[in-house]
């Protein structure tokens, strides 16, 4: 079921493929934003610099558990998606996570690269369940997996601590037909 061939996506609004490394310009150009990585974990760099890029173009394209996807478009990367398979117990579960150019919120390319991955996910890999933990402070994120057909399992209080202050995670999950 697991494969390792490239994944491409075309939606209507953006290409999802491979990371290359003539994107690290626009990566650094969209992701060295405090309103980008205020709603990512603390290893999403910031500032961002174009090292940080070239550093996670070459994580990204060896990722052995999972795939990373540059969100591409007017022809430049503005974004990216993952799914990552969790470990251990948690081996039949994925993660997905994603970001998104603040010049580009709002427009439905997000809901659409999470509405063209998971199926992708779901046929690679030997899982039944993509889970997706979103910070209490950002209800945008929520309403993409809402869109996207993942429901709410959980209110984990005081879980995040960002921005020098606790906030809830808000743990959302799509299942395996």
């Amino acid at each position: 079921m697991e494969t390792s061939e490239p994944v491409f996506i075309k939606t209507s609004l953006a290409v999802l493929r491979p990371w290359s490394v003539a994107d690290a310009d626009s990566i650094v150009k969209y992701a060295d934003n405090p309103n980008v990585a205020g709603n990512l974990r603390d290893g999403f760099p910031s500032p961002y610099f174009r090292d940080d890029a070239l550093k996670f173009i070459s994580a990204a394209n060896v990722l052995e558990n999972g795939f990373m996807l540059a969100i591409e478009t007017g022809g430049e990367a503005c974004g990216g998606i993952g799914i990552s398979i969790l470990s251990d117990v948690y081996r039949k579960t994925a993660e997905i996570g994603y970001w998104l150019g603040e010049p580009f919120w709002g427009r439905g390319i997000v809901t659409e690269a999470v509405k063209a991955v998971v199926p992708v996910a779901f046929e690679r890999f030997d899982i039944a369940r993509i889970q997706a933990g979103v910070f209490g402070c950002n209800p945008a994120s929520a309403r993409v997996l809402e869109k996207c057909g993942f429901v709410l399992e959980a209110v984990l209080k005081d879980a995040i601590f960002k921005k020098g202050r606790l906030m809830d995670e808000i743990m959302y999950a799509r299942f395996r037909e």
